[in-house]
């Protein structure tokens, strides 16, 4: 297989970037914070691919990000993949994306912000009574790695909650995805005091900008060489090319032999 370019992937400004880590570094510390908390850096969630079809390096580690309960990649010695959306808001593509996954048998997690809850209560009913896990993307989209007070950060996800509960009658299972991929080790644990499960994600693209949409050949060519066992997939619903591309990407990801995982799967590696 021959060797990638290293590549940059935070998340809503996904931008690719050949070079190394634009993010700071998250290391953890002797030092705590006020609340208890370890002090970190805030980062970028970013990838560096070293090589087609294996697990690219995340600027924290699968052990670093496993003792916050957070994970961006599941187990490499699987052939499973989990497909996971983010949606700010509701551009028409996501009964698209439904009408797929339900043909195709595909269970997904939808990160939503609570605007998008609020503002799309049947589609979020639809994809919960489809089997979906619908997740806490916060409720206005902030760089959560700014919020050092534990009220103002809990206050961003229970909001989300509390929407979600009106609107299907049941508990938010506690699933997070910070926005941007911004985040702190301190934001981690935080969420995890919280009883979330933080997913970051070991392969995303360039799909969000909706003046500037990829084309097919693109977006396979960029998902397809990267894909690999335990890929945690980060796709934007509202990308009118995903939505047009979604069939044919689970076509060849089935053809390659990968099963499909609900986030709910996902559990420490031994």
């Amino acid at each position: 297989m021959r060797k990638l370019k290293k590549i940059l992937i935070p998340v809503l400004a996904v931008a690719v970037v050949a070079g190394t880590y634009a993010g700071t570094r998250v290391l953890g510390g002797n030092l705590r914070s006020e609340h208890g908390y370890p002090v970190s850096a805030p980062a970028n969630w970013g990838l560096s691919f070293q090589q087609e079809g294996q697990v690219p390096i995340g600027n924290a580690s699968v052990s670093e990000l496993s003792r916050y309960k957070a994970y961006y990649c599941a187990d490499a010695r699987k052939k499973e993949i989990y497909l996971t959306f983010d949606a700010g808001f509701e551009n028409g593509c996501t009964e698209q994306i439904l009408d797929v996954l339900k043909k195709e048998k595909v269970p997904a997690a939808f990160f939503l912000v609570g605007t998008y809850i609020e503002k799309n209560p049947e589609l979020v009913k639809r994809m919960v009574k489809e089997g979906h896990i619908v997740g806490n993307h916060t409720w206005s989209h902030p760089d959560m790695s700014a919020i050092s007070d534990k009220d103002s950060f809990s206050q961003e996800l229970k909001r989300v909650e509390d929407i979600y509960r009106t609107v299907t009658g049941n508990e938010m299972k506690k699933y997070y995805r910070p926005p941007q991929g911004k985040f702190s080790f301190d934001n981690l644990a935080m969420a995890r005091e919280l009883g979330y499960t933080t997913v970051f994600w070991s392969l995303a693209y360039v799909d969000w900008l909706e003046d500037a949409q990829p084309s097919r050949e693109e977006a396979l060519e960029k998902l397809l060489p990267r894909t690999h066992n335990g890929a945690i997939i980060l796709l934007h619903s509202t990308s009118k090319t995903n939505a047009a591309v979604l069939d044919e990407l689970i076509q060849n990801w089935k053809s390659e032999g990968y099963k499909f995982k609900s986030v709910t799967e996902l559990k420490p590696l031994s």
